[in-house]
């Protein structure tokens, strides 16, 4: 289990501009890895979006955001075009960054288990240390907590 104050596992991925995104590159700014279970579903919608909303608060603390889920580069493409998402969207479906950061797993919706994306999110500083792990992050107020983390 990864914790703060440990360095984030470094990964490359592709975006949804079909771009491969490796997060060592992004060193000396602060990065928001969310992951979150699939595009275009009303929990990760309502994430997405509160995001989408307070993205200039993001963008002045300096913040990278990146979500991340097992959906491909094109269902990425929708669903950042449907609700104008100004962040950059990661394709994991063989979920190997989801297994590195521990959030792939068992879970349970309405009496049924399957294996998917625990919702999420973890703040890297500008150094590569991880500042704020959260998990099992609520949707309608994921942006708010986040940008507090940042805040310090």
């Amino acid at each position: 289990m990864i914790e703060e104050g440990q360095p984030a596992p470094d990964f490359a991925l592709t975006s949804d501009a079909g771009e491969r995104v490796r997060l060592s590159e992004l060193r000396g700014k602060p990065v928001v890895l969310y992951f979150y279970p699939k595009d275009d579903t009303p929990g990760c919608t309502t994430q997405a979006c509160g995001i989408r909303d307070a993205y200039g608060e993001f963008e002045r603390a300096g913040a990278v955001v990146l979500g991340v889920s097992p959906d491909d580069e094109r269902s990425h493409v929708k669903f950042k075009e449907k609700y104008g998402l100004p962040f950059t969207l990661l394709a994991d479906p063989e979920h190997t960054v989801a297994d590195l950061y521990g959030v792939w797993g068992e879970k349970k919706y309405m009496g049924r288990t399957y294996m998917g994306v625990r919702r999420s999110t973890f703040v890297v500083g500008a150094d590569g240390t991880l500042v704020k792990v959260m998990h099992d992050v609520k949707p309608a107020t994921h942006a708010d907590d986040v940008l507090a983390a940042l805040a310090g």
